[in-house]
């Protein structure tokens, strides 16, 4: 597990605006060199004034998180540059929501390619480089609490749940080699994700869903959500405690116990298969999750500092 990032070499995909740039922000604060890949040249070029002004280095590379082959160039060229990566922070993705029946089939393609394989390809991509040198790392997967409550999000939460699963089954598999694998699951925070869904690429065709109206955008800009560079420091903060979940707003946390709570609520009332139990102890459980091996609930990094 890594308890000092400093001179650590970090990659953030989707790191050119909002939460992205804010981890980004975060992680070259505490003496990261750090990549960020983003998609658009414009976002690119204003994350790298950000970081100017606040007398912080940031690497831009222009990467689609869809394109494999392209995914697995940047990471020969990261490490070819700075010689290793450590840290992976998969948080590309689009945020395109509403009713799953108003969905068209390229919206399945799209949020399906973009927050499920795009993530994938970050993995296929970044991680064989930080088991390579083996001095162990972390990768943060950018999940939401659209993932663990599904209320209102479709196809949105869909993937998240995805990303949610994924990163715990990575985090199980390479514990032993010292990497940590952390689900991100912010509530609402201050970025361009609702507005990025307007960015569509054209081979994926027509949408079952209106774009946000600029009213939508900038009446967000005024609720009290979390700023993207609080957001960034709570990331850092998990990646340093080793967190295999990395929660930010407390908010969240009776609805989630509720959910919790009806999930429990139905299996059937009845006597153990003891036989059954038996031949697929794998299945049933990991240590990870023993209580014994739990971390103590995380407060605000102490790190954290408004800009």
């Amino acid at each position: 597990m890594l308890k000092d990032v400093s001179g650590k070499v970090a990659v953030v995909t989707g790191g050119s605006s909002g939460i992205g740039r804010g981890i980004a922000l975060a992680l070259a604060r505490a003496g990261m060199t750090v990549v960020v890949t983003g998609r658009t040249a414009p976002h690119l070029d204003e994350t790298a004034a950000v970081f100017a002004e606040r007398g912080l280095a940031v690497h831009a590379m222009q990467v689609d998180v869809t394109d494999l082959a392209a995914m697995k160039a940047a990471a020969d060229t990261v490490e070819q540059r700075f010689g290793r990566i450590d840290v992976l922070v998969n948080n590309a993705g689009i945020g395109l929501t509403g009713p799953v029946m108003d969905a068209t089939p390229s919206d399945w393609d799209w949020i399906i390619d973009v927050n499920i394989k795009g993530v994938g390809n970050g993995i296929q991509a970044f991680v064989p480089k930080i088991r390579a040198h083996g001095e162990g790392g972390a990768v943060v997967n950018t999940s939401s609490m659209a993932g663990l409550m599904p209320i209102v999000a479709g196809l949105y939460s869909m993937t998240k749940a995805a990303v949610i699963g994924l990163s715990e089954a990575l985090h199980i598999e390479l514990l032993g080699e010292g990497i940590s694998v952390a689900a991100y699951c912010p509530g609402p925070t201050h970025s361009n994700i609702a507005a990025a869904v307007s960015n569509r690429p054209a081979q994926y065709g027509e949408s079952g869903y209106a774009p946000p109206p600029p009213a939508f955008t900038e009446a967000a800009r005024e609720q009290p959500y979390m700023s993207a560079d609080e957001a960034g420091e709570r990331v850092l903060a998990g990646i340093l405690r080793g967190d295999m979940f990395i929660l930010t707003h407390p908010e969240f946390r009776a609805g989630v116990a509720e959910r919790h709570a009806t999930i429990e609520a139905a299996f059937p009332d009845e006597p153990l298969d003891e036989p059954r139990g038996a031949a697929i102890p794998f299945l049933l459980s990991s240590p990870v999750y023993a209580e014994e091996n739990r971390l103590p609930a995380p407060t605000a990094p102490a790190s954290w500092v408004a800009p």
